[in-house]
């Protein structure tokens, strides 16, 4: 493995992150809805199962899935499943009144694992990520390598993320159009989770 490997690798991983996604979405909303801190937060969450899903297909998953169509199947249900209870959630919770942002801080981090861990198709879009841009034949030291970067870009994002989202001007327009975000996003995260739960 080369370093212009581990380049092309980031590229391809940061035009997948900025895509909008459920990941992208849930992390912009719990920033603007429950602050900064939740934002990281979930970002860890969110990265720490991605890379996860990176270390997997170093290391053949996507193979068990193939093997095993109705493993892919179990778990591709539970996380449509996942998405639309959120969306439900955020659509219900629209009007209520914003909880002290400490009590969602602890829960943030365990949303991020759950809404990643449940997406079985993060596992398939790095093995194909992997297979293109990676040779074959790499040694553990250069999965490790592949792993720990990949962690510490999505980490980096998110953060970054939650530290712009989380200004003073950005969260007083939230506050302001508050209802209209939440069910716009609740419907955007129905739609794909519907989309994921009928979609091959």
């Amino acid at each position: 493995m080369e370093f212009s490997h581990l380049i092309a690798f980031n590229v391809a991983l940061i035009a997948a992150i900025v895509s909008p996604g459920p990941a992208l979405l849930v992390a912009i909303r719990t920033t603007l809805n429950s602050g900064r801190q939740s934002g990281v937060m979930i970002g860890l969450g969110l990265a720490m199962v991605a890379s996860l899903w990176t270390l997997a297909a170093l290391l053949g998953l996507e193979a068990i899935f193939v093997l095993f169509p109705w493993a892919y199947t179990l778990v591709k249900t539970l996380g449509a499943a996942y998405l639309i209870y959120i969306a439900y959630g955020m659509w219900v919770g629209a009007r209520d009144p914003i909880r002290s942002t400490d009590a969602k801080a602890g829960n943030a981090f365990w949303r991020g694992v759950m809404i990643n861990i449940l997406n079985p198709k993060s596992v398939l879009f790095a093995a194909a990520v992997l297979v293109v841009i990676f040779p074959p034949g790499m040694t553990m030291a250069e999965n490790a390598l592949v792993v720990v970067n990949h962690l510490a870009v999505e980490t980096m994002f998110y953060t970054g993320l939650a530290f712009a989202m989380s200004s003073v001007a950005v969260s007083r327009a939230y506050m302001r159009a508050r209802l209209y975000i939440d069910r716009a996003a609740a419907c955007v995260l129905g739609a794909l989770g519907l989309r994921l739960l009928f979609s091959r």
